[in-house]
């Protein structure tokens, strides 16, 4: 037998019941595993209708004999033995019984997802949001007309942040859109001339990067770089001033944010596309003609004259009205999803993604409603 200060236990035999006699130190520093001694003592038991527990000769316990006691249940209990714990010290009983409490809660169910309900959180949230870009630009129009009026020259829209604005959206926006709109010029010759070149019909590659390029692609090429370059920086901006609270300094001050803050962003973009779209149509004509004088043996005379009677300027007309609506789109979705951002870290750079996201989706969706709204009036 091991001495009285190891942890010990015996079973003796009643008729149909087990008694399991506890004895010495059950306490963590024996290092016991609790597995192990819940197994042997299953095994030193046999099948007793119902093991009952004497403690009288425990020198000291901790979790050690609780962690044990209830493998040991586990285990009895499948096998349908009842235990009577009137034996134990009732602190072990209690510590039991909060074990048994905790443990065994039923998993919740899961509710099953609602066709319907998905698509109308959907709209509700699409609503939600069009309301409150609708109310932004509410707020920008009635800045820009307060702007000209005589009032404090702190509550207006100041011309150094206009200026400070525009020359983020524009000339530094230049090599990033010549690039893009030149490799896009180039693309669409090259693929042009490998389709026409069966046709013996090369002079049309021209019209297909003229037309391609001024009513369609320069302007959403140009607006999708500026939702991922300027559309994400004015999210982050704002979204950085709202977690340093330096727009609540400014409604403490009697300033609008909308004036002060958004009205520049949004009227630096809607002054900049336009000219950032015809210099990109400039720049992917010259990408395509690139293309076609050194493939299809075309002057750059010819390509330019073809272009010009290709394109006529109701196209130019066309496309700057779109380049506007794009800036405007993308100056709205960015500088609302950064007043509507959290005060973190971490927010900040939600804020840029989303504003990236929204401004880029909401771009190619509104030249989708221009391309039908000009077929219904055969433009």
């Amino acid at each position: 037998m091991p001495p009285p200060e190891d942890p010990l236990w015996q079973v003796r035999l009643e008729g149909d019941d087990a008694i399991l006699v506890f004895g010495g130190d059950w306490r963590h520093a024996t290092d016991l595993v609790p597995a192990m001694q819940a197994a042997a003592i299953r095994r030193a038991i046999a099948n007793p209708r119902r093991l009952r527990f004497e403690a009288q000769a425990l020198v000291a316990w901790d979790s050690l004999l609780v962690a044990t006691l209830w493998r040991l249940r586990g285990l009895l209990q499948a096998d349908g033995t009842m235990l009577d714990e009137d034996g134990l010290p009732p602190s072990a009983r209690r510590l039991l019984a909060l074990a048994a409490s905790t443990t065994e809660l039923p998993e919740p169910r899961r509710p099953r997802p609602n066709l319907f309900a998905v698509i109308g959180t959907i709209c509700l949230s699409a609503l939600a949001s069009v309301g409150a870009g609708t109310m932004l630009a509410g707020d920008i129009v009635r800045g820009l007309f307060s702007s000209v009026l005589p009032r404090s020259r702190r509550t207006r829209m100041q011309g150094a942040d206009l200026l400070d604005a525009v020359q983020r959206a524009g000339p530094s926006a230049l090599p990033i859109v010549g690039v893009v709109n030149f490799l896009l010029g180039a693309i669409l010759a090259f693929i042009g001339a490998v389709q026409l070149r069966r046709f013996a019909a090369e002079i049309f590659v021209s019209n297909l990067v003229g037309l391609a390029l001024v009513r369609e692609l320069a302007a959403v090429m140009t607006a999708i770089v500026l939702a991922g370059r300027t559309g994400g920086a004015n999210a982050a901006r704002l979204a950085t001033m709202q977690g340093n609270e330096e727009i609540d300094a400014l409604r403490v001050l009697g300033i609008s944010e909308q004036t002060y803050l958004v009205l520049p962003m949004t009227l630096s973009l809607m002054l900049t596309m336009p000219l950032l779209y015809l210099y990109a149509c400039l720049i992917g004509i010259a990408g395509g003609a690139l293309v076609a004088t050194t493939m299809l043996d075309l002057s750059p005379l010819a390509f330019a004259t073809a272009v010009a009677h290709a394109v006529p300027l109701g196209q130019f007309v066309f496309g700057l009205v779109k380049s506007i609506a794009f800036a405007a789109l993308i100056g709205l979705v960015s500088c609302q999803i950064g007043l509507n951002a959290g005060r973190s870290a971490a927010a900040v750079g939600e804020a840029a993604t989303r504003a990236v996201v929204a401004g880029i989706v909401g771009v190619i969706a509104l030249d989708a409603l221009f391309a039908v709204v000009a077929n219904i009036f055969g433009f």
